[in-house]
């Protein structure tokens, strides 16, 4: 049987197929690897990956146009569009803290009804030792349910109390609702239901010892910005992750994207300020370096810097994933979270 392996720093991708039944194979990624047509070898397909530029690849396998997980490799990534195989090269290490047994929680449901964005779903986690009516820090998540899933969100900050590198903390999984796109491409509505509606209802469900910390991933990593950027008093940081923050001469491959105008509108204003809104709070940014994202947060990282908030960095190896997103937490959320709880 055919399987695929790694060959140094190579990946080399291979579909067993005796009798040649397809007429077509290769890889697909979110990520530009050159040539990812399979040749016919004897018993099926096989390409060599070379040059690339992760320490960890996530793809499918295209065959005659369907989308599958590759059937040789047992190592697959859960997503909202379903399984990634992903294969691990030399110089890849999974974080530590996925070895630690992470402090337990209890879970309780918030949901807002009416807002001027819709309806607003929200899963809070507390750790299950602390008492209901003791203040504690706040971490609220856009795509909050989906980060959980596939992040590892909770599972991270239960090992960061569990090794008491973070205090005990609770987190508000933020659903992004069945119009994710609009809501977070921007939107004034959602900005004003998030900082009029949705952070005082938090405050009023649990006891908060500091404003509340704001993160998000892609477009999410976009509205957390821009709820930040309206509302800075709310928050004491943000943690924005490979966020989509696009521009006409860095982002034309996006200029199809139902909310570009929108999108791009926002950026171009915060690139145009000459100083910080006042009370802006630390922002940490992060980002694969094989993502398509990586020039334009680079550029938002360096202009919020220049207009004077504190600003961190940090990057892996990785494309537009979630298991990117969970590598970013530690030390660059943590690092974060201990600057502003201290």
């Amino acid at each position: 049987m055919l399987v695929t392996e790694v060959d140094g720093n190579d990946v080399v991708v291979r579909y067993d197929d005796p009798g040649h039944a397809a007429t077509h194979v290769g890889v697909w990624a979110h990520l530009r690897l050159g040539d990812v047509s399979m040749s016919r070898v004897e018993g099926g397909w096989q390409v060599r990956l070379t040059d690339l530029p992760v320490d960890r690849l996530e793809y499918l396998l295209d065959i005659d146009g369907t989308l599958r997980p590759d059937p040789s490799n047992p190592r697959v990534a859960g997503g909202p569009f379903g399984d990634h195989s992903w294969i691990a090269l030399p110089g890849y290490r999974e974080p530590a803290w996925l070895d630690i047994e992470p402090s337990p929680g209890r879970r309780a449901t918030l949901t807002l009804s009416r807002t001027g964005a819709g309806r607003i779903d929200t899963e809070l986690w507390t750790p299950a030792d602390a008492p209901a009516d003791r203040p504690l820090p706040l971490l609220v998540s856009h795509d909050g349910p989906e980060m959980d899933r596939y992040g590892g969100l909770t599972a991270y900050v239960g090992a960061m109390i569990a090794t008491r590198t973070l205090p005990p903390v609770r987190v508000a999984l933020v659903s992004p609702g069945p119009r994710r796109n609009q809501r977070y491409a921007a939107n004034p509505r959602y900005a004003r239901a998030f900082a009029t509606r949705l952070v005082p209802a938090l405050a009023d469900a649990v006891p908060l010892s500091h404003p509340p910390v704001l993160m998000g991933q892609s477009l999410g990593a976009l509205a957390a910005l821009h709820a930040v950027w309206t509302s800075p008093h709310l928050f004491s940081g943000a943690f924005l992750q490979s966020g989509s923050f696009f521009t006409a001469s860095l982002d034309p491959q996006e200029s199809g994207f139902e909310h570009w105008r929108e999108v791009t509108g926002f950026v171009a204003s915060v690139r145009a300020a000459e100083q910080a809104p006042p009370d802006a709070p630390p922002t940490t940014l992060v980002c694969g370096t094989a993502e398509e994202n990586h020039a334009n947060n680079l550029a938002i990282r360096d202009h919020l810097a220049a207009i004077g908030i504190e600003t961190g960095w940090g990057e892996v190896r990785d494309g537009h994933t979630w298991t990117c997103w969970r590598d970013t937490l530690d030390p660059h959320l943590t690092a974060l979270l201990l600057r502003v709880w201290a």
